[in-house]
């Protein structure tokens, strides 16, 4: 049976030149990053030509760069970090509504502490209006947190204008870039922002490799007590082996990004633009240009997104429903509902993101398997059965627009 993976923010296939460049540090050198001996050096060097590597990616000081084990964890690190270093400025911080949960819940920690934590809504794309943070921020605001893209329905965020007013107001911010690194271009002098949180699990590195940038002059308070590794600022013995493949993916990822963007590109419209020709009723979340080039969020009617999940796992073919920290929880997803998805048409959302190894083969398949399933789930489905014999649609949500759904998807290369 063919397989195809469509499944690529949850996790990306290792780069066998990313495999090939940790092997010698997990059987060869194994010495201790701040062992004082020549052994321990080796390692040393590993890591710090892994900085360089990080740190020219995003066009940042290698002393900017810090390792740590996750995105979650980079994230954690900037929000708590910086809160616990500028509390006594101020104990504001702002967010956006459709933030990973490490940001989310570090914001509802940081509000048990004390903190106020304003969440900014987003527009029916998730996109945060700069009119919006601007109105929002107030004299004791110390951070702003918003991701770059978000990895569920792709959208990505007009950061420059927003950190133009953070500048403005002399306000920190912090920039989740896990599910953009590595798949677009990142300048974080051209961005202007102060924090920014990557991980290399997400474009073909190793789990475990990771980082957080911080611009030099920023505060941080550690939030992993122990060791002076990483300058001081987290703690724990240095996984040496996933920092080198960190280092390498983002080596490759310099070098190779914008043919792999192209590539992605052209996959990613061919579903965006076919799918809907066989499917009906059919409708893309997210903004129809301003989206990762990997990103694909469709809202199918009538059905549940963990049914065409089963039925295409049995064709070999692995996607996602809702979020992937959230596919396992049943229900609607906190982002759809922050762009006012009707509930009922958000149960039956599918997200699919694309990687450098997807094939045309891969999305022919998809393209022929996808459509079956969908008429299989409907014949079914008692909302579908309903709408057939009356033209009516049972349970819609207040003050849904129908309209929104329906809107043109074609996208150009």
């Amino acid at each position: 049976m063919k397989q195809v993976y469509l499944d690529n923010h949850s996790g990306t296939q290792l780069d066998e030149r990313v495999y090939q460049e940790m092997i010698p540090y997990l059987k060869e050198y194994y010495g201790n990053v701040q062992s004082m001996h020549s052994f321990g050096a080796k390692s040393f060097e590993a890591v710090q030509n892994a900085r360089q590597k990080v740190a020219d990616l995003i066009s940042a000081e290698v002393s900017e760069i810090y390792f740590t084990s996750c995105g979650s964890e980079s994230n954690n690190l900037a929000i708590k970090g910086v809160a616990d270093a500028y509390k006594a400025k101020g104990k504001h911080i702002i967010v956006s509504s459709i933030e990973h949960f490490s940001v989310l819940y570090s914001a509802r920690r940081l509000e048990q502490a004390g903190f106020q934590v304003t969440y900014l809504p987003v527009d029916k794309y998730g996109l945060v209006s700069p009119d919006d943070l601007r109105k929002t921020i107030k004299t004791d605001t110390i951070l702003i947190s918003i991701q770059h893209a978000n990895p569920e329905i792709g959208t990505i965020q007009s950061i420059e204008e927003l950190t133009a007013i953070a500048k403005e107001k002399g306000v920190l911010f912090h920039m989740d870039a896990v599910a953009s690194c590595g798949f677009i271009p990142i300048n974080v002098n051209g961005l202007r922002v102060d924090l920014l949180s990557l991980a290399g699990s997400q474009f073909y590195g190793p789990k475990g490799g990771s980082a957080l940038y911080i611009k030099k002059g920023v505060r941080i308070i550690p939030q992993i007590d122990g060791g002076i590794q990483e300058s001081g600022r987290r703690a724990g013995t240095e996984n040496v082996p996933a920092i080198v493949g960190l280092g390498k993916a983002c080596e490759i990822a310099k070098n190779e990004i914008q043919d792999n963007y192209q590539k992605m590109l052209k996959l990613r419209n061919r579903i965006i633009n076919e799918l809907p020709k066989n499917i009906e009723y059919i409708y893309l979340n997210g903004h129809p240009q301003k989206r990762l080039p990997n990103n694909v969020n469709f809202s199918v009617e009538f059905i549940e997104g963990e049914g065409m999940l089963l039925f295409l796992d049995e064709k070999g073919i692995y996607i996602t429903s809702g979020s992937a920290c959230t596919s396992k929880a049943l229900k609607m997803s906190h982002i759809l509902s922050a762009i006012k998805i009707d509930a009922a048409i958000a149960q039956g959302s599918v997200t699919m993101t694309l990687s450098k190894y997807n094939t045309d083969e891969d999305i022919n398949y998809l393209l022929q398997e996808f459509p079956p399933i969908v008429n299989r789930l409907r014949e079914l489905s008692p909302l579908y059965a309903y709408f057939k014999k009356t033209g009516k649609r049972q349970e819609a949500g207040p003050g849904t627009d129908y309209a929104h759904h329906h809107e043109e998807t074609e996208i150009q290369d």
